[in-house]
């Protein structure tokens, strides 16, 4: 009996890890899509990891150093604004307690040439706790196909 009382309390609080897991991460790309509404790059900047791997919608290569990130996301959010970015909807894998992969559509919108312009696509971010902290550690976006 003591086993099998231990090990619900095991499986419990492995439950309770996943969920907050999930919930820390949600809430660091609840951050990334306020920061982009706003424009604010150094907000953004800062939820990304110093080893990220990410891949912008425009990118061409695969961006390896936070001053790449920075450098998109000026060209990106300092132009054609105001902007906003929507996870409209996502699935999201727990990989273990430290990481959590999400996926889904997005849209993106903006300003260009005073009429609005408005963008779907397929996102990706792998979030991972990085001492205190939960960082993007892999982001890619891409637009949807025609």
């Amino acid at each position: 009996m003591r086993i099998f009382v231990c090990g619900l309390i095991l499986m419990a609080s492995i439950s309770t890890a996943v969920a907050d897991s999930k919930a820390d991460a949600l809430q660091v790309i609840d951050r990334w899509a306020k920061a982009f509404s706003a424009s604010d790059v150094d907000a953004i900047v800062k939820l990304y990891a110093p080893d990220a791997l990410f891949m912008g919608t425009g990118s061409k290569v695969v961006v390896t150093k936070p001053e790449g990130i920075r450098t998109y996301f000026e060209n990106a959010l300092l132009n054609n604004r105001p902007r906003g970015a929507t996870l409209n909807s996502h699935e999201s894998m727990v990989l273990s307690d430290n990481a959590v992969l999400v996926t889904g559509l997005d849209t993106v919108t903006g300003v260009r040439d005073g009429n609005p312009t408005s963008a779907s696509g397929r996102v990706t971010f792998v979030v991972a706790k990085r001492g205190a902290d939960w960082q993007i550690v892999h982001f890619h976006r891409s637009a949807m196909p025609q």
